[in-house]
């Protein structure tokens, strides 16, 4: 059955702001910086704002407040009935948007805002300065959401890649290794779609770096662009040294025509759905790619009939990601990957590059596109959620009916492979599986992490200091995956590898 038009979720208004104030003290806050995004999508939506009756706000984590949402409801003089302040993930932004068009559509709401924002620019500089911000008290006791290293193994902890920078590597190489590239190669995709975000970025006016750069740019390693965990450099990864806010309205079709919404500027939802890994990345049954995003991909590529889309909004936190999701939907290698820019170039204001990449989706619709893919990821290659939003409203099996999610979870369920047992205490032969190589802040490599499996199967973690090592792995005309090496615990307590000559 057919949705009548109060019951079909559109996107009515969207608002941006970036603040590149050089003096922290004159930086607005996230509170305010989330105030002013909201305001401005208002403006588009005719004054929808004052109806609002459900606020999601994305995870915040340069500022802590002690209630996010009744301390941005009472700015913005609204009383909604459900205020949900949300929980660590890139991916969030995504799947807030799409369970408020779900409640729109069961009749559950009328008028949603999701918005977020980050001013981690100016809380680093008034701690470069140590200085005080003239702001809303900082929160020091207020609850504080688990954040994805507190996911991470311990052995993992000990050996120095309990974060992400730290992780995507090991994706990186793996999967580098068994699409049969060399490292020059695999730089050079790099290169190549990384310069491909930043000409995008140097079009949007919310950029923080607005600046096209080639991929000799990119991929070359300077006092500037120093490799941060091999193989990747500065600009190859996320910037979330930023102040930047964002917000999206979202109503029923007839109460934004009622609002006098022009019909043009109105974008629909489609389908959205997730699929997540085993949250324990260590004991995942391999690097060479993330089945649940090549499911999630997959069936969303699918339910659109395996056309490609016009527009799209690749994760980019690192680069393993758009490359393993431009495999599974048959991209060209010339293809646009963004619509913002990319979290290296547009920004990444932690968990709400999403909120973004939803405004400029819509602006793109707006002025022509039909439809356009959001699809984001949180932790550690561990969580992925889908969107689809297009200019008219979205059809399947003749009906508009969006209040159920593609189910794309028991989908990928039975896909995600065996769980991999963690040696802690490793002794003897062992096969490198993938690796990185940590780089302190002078550019200069501190240490190896290798995964490796050891002869039952089991993975492990192991390090090396050795610069003849650390040069046997980084050489740029073979991923040595699959060297037999040594392991054996160090007078430290930690397992230290050693390859076969």
């Amino acid at each position: 059955m057919t949705l009548p038009p109060d019951r079909i979720p559109v996107i009515a208004g969207i608002g941006e702001i970036t603040d590149c104030s050089k003096e922290f003290a004159a930086a607005l806050e996230p509170l305010s910086l989330m105030a002013e995004a909201a305001r401005r999508a208002d403006a588009e939506t005719r004054g929808l704002l004052c109806d609002v009756d459900s606020v999601d706000i994305v995870g915040l984590v340069s500022w802590r407040y002690e209630s996010p949402t009744a301390e941005l409801s009472a700015v913005l003089g609204v009383q909604p009935r459900r205020a949900v302040y949300g929980d660590v993930g890139g991916e969030s932004p995504v799947r807030f948007l799409h369970e408020a068009a779900q409640r729109i559509a069961r009749g559950e709401s009328d008028t949603a805002l999701v918005l977020g924002a980050e001013a981690q620019y100016a809380v680093n500089n008034a701690k470069r300065a140590n200085a005080e911000l003239p702001w809303t008290p900082y929160a020091v006791n207020a609850p504080r959401f688990r954040r994805a290293a507190d996911y991470v193994h311990p052995l993992a902890i000990r050996m120095g890649v309990a974060w992400p920078v730290n992780v995507y590597p090991f994706y990186e190489i793996a999967a580098a290794h068994a699409w049969g590239q060399t490292p020059a190669q695999a730089q050079e995709e790099t290169g190549r779609i990384w310069s491909a975000y930043s000409k995008v970025a140097a079009e949007n006016p919310y950029a923080w770096l607005p600046k096209a750069l080639t991929p000799t740019d990119i991929t070359t390693p300077t006092a500037d662009n120093r490799y941060i965990s091999w193989p990747y450099t500065k600009r190859m990864v996320a910037n979330p040294n930023v102040n930047q806010g964002a917000a999206v309205i979202i109503t029923s079709l007839a109460k934004a025509r009622a609002a006098g919404v022009p019909e043009d500027q109105l974008v629909f939802f489609g389908l959205g759905g997730f699929a997540n890994e085993r949250r324990g990345w260590l004991s995942r049954d391999n690097y060479r790619h993330s089945m649940a995003q090549h499911v999630l991909l997959e069936t969303m590529l699918a339910r659109h009939d395996g056309r490609a889309f016009d527009a799209l909004e690749l994760y980019s936190c690192f680069p393993i990601v758009p490359k393993l999701a431009q495999r599974t939907l048959n991209l060209a290698s010339s293809f646009e990957p963004t619509v913002t820019g990319g979290l290296s170039f547009f920004g990444a204001p932690l968990n709400n590059h999403m909120t973004h990449a939803a405004c400029a989706m819509v602006r793109r619709i707006r002025d022509g596109a039909r439809n356009g893919l959001l699809y984001g990821q949180g932790e550690f290659v561990t969580k992925h959620y889908g969107l689809t939003l297009a200019n008219e409203p979205v059809t399947t099996n003749g009906t508009h009916d969006i209040t159920e999610d593609a189910h794309i979870q028991r989908l990928a369920d039975p896909r995600l492979g065996d769980v991999r047992p963690v040696d802690e205490t490793p002794n003897g032969l062992a096969e490198l599986e993938t690796f990185t190589v940590i780089y302190d802040h002078a550019g200069q490599p501190t240490h190896a992490v290798i995964l490796a499996r050891m002869p039952g199967g089991a993975r492990t973690v192991a390090r090396s200091s050795n610069p003849d090592e650390i040069a046997f792995l980084t050489k740029p005309d073979r991923f040595p995956v699959g060297a037999e090496g040594h392991i054996h615990t160090g007078p430290d307590g930690l397992p230290e590898w050693r390859v076969h000559a």
